[in-house]
């Protein structure tokens, strides 16, 4: 049955009688009667009844809206439509679309008032474009006639002394373009959301397995491309293409992207070109003896920089600065205004800011895990995904190369990533606890935190199936909680105070990336009923708080409690909208098309009906 409804009239009225908290959507803190009369033009009339079918026409007709009509025809199937095919349905139709973005003359217009911008004199963008990119930079020199941007040539060699030189003129670092049909046109790239408007390193490596699971190819190949321009132009995937991320990479997914695109799109060619720059970012990134790479063989993540990262909210090393300023009589902002001038010399604050932009190198700002040493820690997911490097490069190279590419074959690749094997086995398994730790090597210690980056050894192939055996009976009950799994441990975490606040990749918290990696680990080593439990813990609580909360689909979420509403820094990425997501999260959308790809359709059906997980594990 369908109706043709006058959106303006009807949302006045909807929302009027629905959004009693008056904040433009439907959710089950809203006290209006829940109940609305839909009447079609012959005189058939609907009620739609209860939260969920209701925030499902106020989205409906918000759709319609945006598409530019006045006269909206609703289909009452769309709105009682099953909540999880819902959810998967807007995904793959409305909020990967929402996400794309390209650095073209387009998607430089849209950068131009981002609220990252907020210290811009003149209120002009700066795109900072590679010394190596001529084409780019003359593309960008004739869009200044066009938008209040400036282009600006990097440096050949670009230090941390020019990065931080630049701090007080943050703009966007460009991305590759590609000339179609005499037009220049922006390599498309997949944002997270919310105020983050880059690409991100990491986070576009998971929002890829959900485009390929939704039949968009195009954009993760377009994706990896974008990786392979940082990594011939900046020198590295960047943290994300902003300037103040210059001398920061990221977590290093780049042999998975390439190798599950190529699994699709068959292009030799295209293959041998990225597997030849995954190999220089191996080598020139990571591999550099005294930066990223350890005596012992090992990797850690260093990030080089000086002074206080740019990018952070006001007030949030307030409460590790304000011991410094008491000591000399001076504010907290005079105190970062002189040390970040070079006028207060502090060797200990320098210290800790390599720490902290560490910790943002390595995807995890912040946590308890990696504060304040984390240049020091040999990190158990690093070496896990430089293993799959290691073996990802073994298996193209046997099997699509002959065993023979630029100078090595199979057997090359594989005898390195049995010696890191051999090493995380020696500095990082810990055979008493069941478990692997990051190792610190300037103390030459295990760390004794308990993270869920403990089980990413599985995602890699890394384990005995012996290991595996023992890793999945001890750690899986420390972390599992009502929503799946958390970032860590309570015990692990401490005492949170006002002078020691909640950090959100910590306890309670749970994060995207975590379950999917730990989802295909088990798989790898034939757990399969655990995984589908921890799939469905994680769905259920996606698909409820979408219920609930108008079709919110967020950054992160409290695990413990199993509810988005998150408490820490930052805030809550992807809550903050009008009558209708129209981006979800990228790459909380991606697992949940992932874990719907994995669930198995009996369980299928209970999310469905929003059976709470209790009463199908014990």
């Amino acid at each position: 049955m369908k109706f043709n409804l006058d959106i303006k009239a009807t949302l006045y009225k909807l929302l009027s009688q629905e959004d009693t908290d008056g904040d433009k959507k439907i959710t089950i803190e809203d006290q209006g009667p829940k109940e609305f009369a839909v009447i079609s033009d012959d005189g058939g009339k609907e009620i739609i009844k209860g939260t969920y079918h209701l925030s499902n026409l106020l989205q409906e007709l918000v759709i319609q809206k945006l598409e530019g009509r006045d006269i909206a025809n609703i289909s009452i199937e769309k709105i009682k439509e099953p909540p999880v095919d819902r959810i998967s349905r807007m995904i793959r139709e409305y909020y990967w679309s929402g996400l794309t973005r390209t650095m073209d003359s387009t998607g430089v217009s849209r950068l131009i008032n981002d609220d990252k911008n907020d210290s811009l004199t003149a209120n002009i963008l700066p795109v900072y474009v590679p010394y190596t990119d001529k084409e780019g930079y003359a593309y960008y020199k004739e869009l200044e006639k066009k938008l209040p941007i400036m282009a600006v040539k990097l440096p050949e060699y670009i230090t941390p002394q020019y990065v931080k030189s630049i701090d007080t003129k943050p703009g966007i670092l460009s991305l590759k373009l590609e000339n179609r049909n005499g037009e220049i046109k922006g390599v498309p790239f997949v944002v997270p959301g919310g105020r983050f408007n880059e690409m991100y390193g990491w986070d576009s490596y998971f929002e890829s397995v959900g485009l390929l699971l939704d039949g968009k190819v195009h954009l993760a190949k377009a994706m990896a491309d974008n990786f392979q321009y940082q990594i011939e132009h900046y020198g590295k995937i960047l943290n994300a293409n902003r300037s103040y991320y210059l001398t920061r990479t990221q977590p290093p997914f780049y042999s998975s992207l390439i190798s599950e695109v190529y699994e699709i799109i068959q292009d030799k060619a295209w293959l041998q070109s990225h597997l030849k720059t995954a190999i220089k970012e191996y080598e020139s990134v990571w591999m550099e003896e005294g930066k990223r790479r350890t005596p012992n063989g090992l990797n850690r993540y260093l990030a080089e920089g000086f002074g206080i990262p740019p990018e952070t909210e006001k007030g949030h090393f307030d409460a590790y600065l304000h011991p410094f300023a008491k000591e000399l009589n001076i504010s907290i902002e005079d105190y970062i205004l002189n040390y970040n001038s070079g006028m207060i010399k502090n060797p200990a604050l320098d210290l800790y800011f390599l720490h902290d932009r560490t910790v943002r190198e390595s995807g995890h700002d912040t946590s308890y895990r990696l504060e304040g040493n984390c240049a020091d820690l040999n990190l158990v997911e690093l070496n896990a995904m430089l293993y799959k490097y290691e073996t990802d490069f073994a298996t193209l190279i046997k099997n699509e190369f002959d065993d023979s590419y630029e100078g090595h074959n199979s057997a090359y690749w594989l005898n390195k990533s049995a010696q890191r094997k051999e090493s995380v086995n020696t500095y990082m398994w810990n055979q008493e606890r069941g478990m692997y730790f990051d190792f610190d090597v300037v103390n030459n210690r295990q760390s004794d935190f308990v993270a869920v980056t403990t089980l990413t050894p599985l995602w890699a192939n890394m384990c005995t199936k012996e290991q595996a055996d023992v890793l999945v009976q001890t750690a899986i009950p420390l972390l599992k909680e009502q929503g799946g799994l958390a970032g860590c441990t309570q015990e692990s975490v401490g005492i949170i105070s006002k002078s020691r606040p909640q950090r959100q990749w910590d306890y309670p918290n749970g994060w995207a990336p975590h379950q999917m990696m730990v989802w295909k680990g088990l798989l790898n080593y034939g757990y399969n009923e655990i995984t589908q439990e921890l799939i469905y813990r994680w769905l259920f609580m996606i698909t409820k708080n979408a219920v609930d909360y108008n079709g919110t689909i967020p950054e992160k979420y409290d695990v413990v409690e199993a509810t988005h509403k998150v408490f820490a820094e930052y805030g809550n990425v992807g809550t903050d909208f009008n009558y209708i997501t129209q981006e979800g999260f990228g790459w909380m959308n991606a697992s949940y098309q992932y874990g719907l790809s994995l669930l198995q359709g009996e369980y299928l059906d209970q999310l469905n009906q929003l059976t709470p997980p209790e009463a199908l594990f014990l």
